[in-house]
């Protein structure tokens, strides 16, 4: 019996130390990664191993997301040349944008295009948006028309680079397959015929899709869909009735990604701890403060938990 009990015991150890061994092949999940029902989250987190040919510039299509987002989420990562095998964060969990959520919301502060449908989830794209001395307008329009194939006309700043006075549908239009028309007369939520542009600053003021998002979002947006552009890098929202803050890089920040790759020096936003404490409501009192702050100062992108767990 004893030896039993010893052969028994031992069985028990080494089950043991292979369940540990398994468990520490690699990273735990992340709570993002299947994260319960919410109707301030769509979406969820995503990994990826890079490997030895991976240009994150190239990656952000092949995974859907921009490069921007890219870039911030993994701060640190060499984006021409990332170490084979290191583990990288996809940005695919996004807190919604506040305000009504109805039909397109574009949010320059992340650089992701909205769309709300009756009955239907809600769907997250990225976009490219205006480069540096270019402007999109905030506020509410309109979808006024669509159009498949659409020509290009360039206006008079693009006419002034050299651009022709018209550009027909094919491989050399920028406005790719699809386009939405709006209210505002020279601005449009568009295609590409260069997807590595999407999720960066490269447009005069039009909103750029990948072209699969364009393709999904013009079957579904029609006509008289109310348009709304804000600018909330800072966002919130209750997961599992837990208080969520998403810190994206401020616009200055987010251009310096685009443009030189390398993470910004940190900055967190002048009324963090107002916005904050606005959102937490009663639950004020719980925030996590130092989390918060660091949160704020990493501008990842990645929502993270805001408050303490409730004292019993």
């Amino acid at each position: 019996m004893t030896g039993r009990r010893s052969r028994s015991a031992r069985s028990a150890v080494l089950l043991a130390l292979a369940f540990a061994a398994c468990r520490s092949a690699g990273p735990p999940p992340h709570f993002l990664e299947a994260p319960p029902p919410s109707p301030d989250l769509v979406g969820h987190l995503e990994f990826h191993v890079a490997h030895a040919e991976d240009t994150l510039i190239d990656l952000a299509p092949a995974l859907g997301v921009g490069y921007v987002e890219l870039l911030a989420a993994n701060p640190g990562v060499d984006p021409w040349l990332p170490k084979e095998g290191s583990r990288l964060v996809v940005p695919r969990a996004r807190l919604l944008p506040s305000g009504p959520r109805e039909g397109i919301v574009i949010n320059l502060g992340d650089l992701h295009l909205y769309y709300f449908e009756k009955g239907a989830p809600p769907r997250a794209y990225p976009i490219g948006v205006a480069k540096d001395g270019f402007t999109t307008p905030m506020g509410d329009t309109v979808v006024t028309s669509k159009r498949e194939d659409p020509p290009w006309i360039p206006g008079p700043s693009a006419r002034a680079d050299g651009k022709p006075a018209r550009v027909e549908p094919g491989p050399d239009n920028p406005l790719g397959k699809y386009a939405l028309y709006l209210g505002w007369p020279s601005y449009l939520i568009h295609g590409t015929n260069e997807p590595r542009g999407v999720g960066r600053h490269v447009s005069r003021g039009c909103i750029r899709l990948y072209p699969d998002h364009i393709a999904e979002l013009y079957a579904r947006v029609e006509p008289g869909t109310p348009v709304r552009v804000v600018n909330e890098p800072v966002k919130f929202g209750r997961i599992a009735g837990v208080l969520f803050i998403e810190v994206n890089p401020d616009a200055e920040q987010s251009l310096e990604l685009d443009e030189t790759g390398k993470t910004p020096a940190p900055r967190a936003p002048e009324d963090l701890r107002e916005q904050v404490t606005r959102a937490a409501g009663p639950d004020a009192d719980r925030v996590d403060w130092p989390r918060v702050e660091r949160a704020a100062l990493r501008r990842s992108g990645v929502p993270t938990p805001a408050l303490l767990p409730p004292q019993r």
